[in-house]
């Protein structure tokens, strides 16, 4: 068995709110990367679907690098919910983890 083999993927939960000053930039190419729901807001959009991935850690990196690619100023504000746990993100940097509400 390959070391990638031996990492077990997680169905993870995201909501997530990403800001940015280009829009038109950024909703295609989020459409593309996320599939679930994503709503349009006054700073960006919000966005609610599942990720598979190893550690949320590596979901929100991937996710928030492919979306700066396309608008540099992109923020992601991101909380990722897997095995009864939520995993909070401000960009790259992870502000907590605790118990998955019961709807989550």
């Amino acid at each position: 068995m390959s070391e990638d083999e031996a990492m077990a993927e997680q169905q993870f939960q995201l909501t997530a709110d990403v800001s940015t000053a280009d829009p038109a930039a950024i909703g295609p190419l989020l459409r593309q990367l996320v599939a679930g729901s994503i709503t349009e807001t006054a700073d960006g959009f919000h966005v609610e679907a599942a990720m598979t991935g190893p550690a949320a850690r590596d979901l929100n990196r991937s996710l928030l690098s492919a979306l700066r690619r396309a608008e540099r100023r992109t923020r992601l504000r991101a909380e990722w919910t897997a095995g009864g746990m939520t995993e909070r993100f401000f960009d790259y940097v992870p502000k907590g983890t605790r118990p998955a509400s019961p709807d989550s």
